[in-house]
């Protein structure tokens, strides 16, 4: 199947159009044809909620506050080291402590996977199902498609993502019960300043992560190969973290996507400290931005053969 193109030839009566591709301005719409009622976003969150990949994907982050918590109860009360406490030896010091260590356990990689599977699966698995030019010829317009799969990947993420903490701080209440946070350095926030801080810490999560999300995402129009977009995706943040690890990159750090992950550790602070958070949030916007418009660019032009 190739890409239609405009001009003053006369079609070829025996070539059928391209899905997606708008039609001519001088040819009339078929009666009651809307093109923004296509592919409704409830109707692509149902078939996307249904699948098994995003089954599991909730279920691990349901799943990993409770294996933690029995991680504690059968290995004990962690102990300082001697380097200081960390968010792992206040863990059991409240639920805000706990849900804040599963945070910190889970955000380094952990949840760089269900981003990249929600994006990086979406578009490349259609491909490879064979359905992707079927939605096309319903007829949905490429923008369309790919902004509605976009909204419910953001959907599904920021689900997954925030579903965490919340599922862990109801865990760690049970279990250690409702006290205020205590703080690594010295000292403590009450329990209600805690909640906000934590609530701010999810959303910063979230939103590193968009870096990954924007990429995945554009591997997935590139690809037919689903594991091969979440593969990319997934390898790029791993890449990225060696080479934070490298000091010698210097301010060149800066503009890695991972660079800024743990930046929310600022607002484990008696002062709340914005500085961090805002610098990582503008890499991960900015790369998400760039990501997706070269998504949306590919896409129009692309030849859908499967």
């Amino acid at each position: 199947m190739t890409a239609t193109t405009t001009g003053t030839a006369p079609a070829d009566p025996g070539t059928a159009p391209d899905p997606g591709t708008a039609p001519d301005s001088g040819t009339a719409a078929a009666p009651g044809y809307r093109p923004r009622r296509t592919l409704p976003l409830r109707v692509e969150a149902v078939r996307q909620l249904l699948r098994r990949r995003t089954l599991i994907a909730f279920a691990v982050m349901l799943l990993l506050p409770v294996v933690v918590w029995a991680a504690f109860a059968i290995g004990g009360t962690p102990s300082s080291r001697d380097t200081g406490p960390t968010l792992i030896d206040v863990a059991t010091g409240s639920g805000l402590n706990f849900s804040l260590a599963v945070l910190f356990v889970a955000s380094g990689f952990l949840l760089t996977i269900p981003v990249a599977l929600f994006f990086g699966d979406t578009i490349a698995s259609e491909a490879s199902w064979s359905s992707l030019r079927y939605l096309l010829a319903a007829p949905v317009p490429r923008d369309r498609l790919l902004a509605s799969k976009l909204l419910v990947s953001l959907g599904f993420s920021a689900a997954a993502v925030l579903a965490l903490p919340t599922v862990a701080l109801g865990v760690g209440t049970i279990a250690y019960g409702w006290h205020d946070l205590q703080l690594t350095t010295a000292g403590s926030l009450p329990a209600g300043t805690a909640v906000q801080r934590l609530a701010i810490i999810a959303v910063y999560v979230f939103v590193s992560q968009l870096a990954v999300a924007g990429f995945a995402f554009w591997l997935s129009t590139a690809t037919d190969a689903p594991l091969g977009a979440v593969g990319g995706a997934v390898g790029v943040a791993i890449l990225s973290n060696i080479l934070d690890a490298i000091t010698a990159l210097g301010s060149l750090q800066d503009v890695l996507p991972t660079h800024f992950q743990y930046a929310w550790a600022d607002a484990l602070q008696p002062h709340l400290e914005w500085a961090g958070m805002l610098q990582g949030t503008s890499v991960a916007v900015s790369f998400a931005i760039v990501f997706f418009a070269l998504a949306f660019r590919g896409f129009r032009k692309k030849d859908i053969v499967s």
